[in-house]
């Protein structure tokens, strides 16, 4: 996953309306509840048959680092999909998505380009019909980039051109390098 595609899953762990199990065991049965067999949840963990019984029954109660991640990543990509997709569907309507962002930005105008060698921290809310694109891109399987465009489309007609009453000559910008970026919706 890239930065941008992580950030979108991240804000949609933001509305859950309930929190994921929080034990191995628990987390494990939830798992085998939606994948249906312990060799499908193995191979989503990439761990044995065998080893998945073991968490389950209890018999191996602390998991590698990674597979611990794995685990908590597997489950909270599943958990309450009806409440994810209800708030997907309220930004994409009518509520937009809220970008928090440090980043390097370059811009073209009339004037020229520059690659502005500063860091700006920016937090823009965007309007939905930004949310709608960024979610359908991510739904074809749109490269980071592309998706990195949408969201510089975005901050181009919402901040820099403040709609429209400033900086009518900007024409292009780009987000060049990403410190951090974080999504709400």
């Amino acid at each position: 996953m890239g930065e941008i595609e992580d950030a979108i899953e991240r804000a949609s762990w933001e509305t859950f309306t309930k929190e994921p199990p929080k034990t191995l065991q628990g987390r494990i049965n939830y798992l085998l509840r939606q994948m249906g067999t312990a060799k499908a949840v193995a191979g989503e963990l990439g761990v044995t048959a065998d080893s998945v019984n073991r968490y389950r029954r209890g018999a191996r109660k602390n998991p590698p680092e990674d597979i611990a991640a794995k685990i908590d990543m597997a489950v909270r990509t599943r958990w309450q999909p009806q409440v994810r997709r209800r708030r997907r569907k309220q930004a994409s309507a009518a509520r937009g998505i809220t970008v928090e962002t440090r980043a390097r930005f370059g811009y073209t105008s009339s004037a020229g380009s520059t690659d502005d060698g500063r860091f700006r921290r920016l937090t823009v809310h965007l309007p939905a019909t930004y949310a709608q694109r960024l979610f359908d891109a991510r739904d074809a399987g749109a490269s980071d980039q592309e998706m990195r465009g949408i969201i510089a489309e975005g901050f181009k007609e919402v901040y820099f051109q403040d709609g429209g009453g400033r900086a009518t000559g900007l024409s292009d910008v780009e987000i060049n390098d990403i410190d951090y970026l974080d999504l709400d919706y």
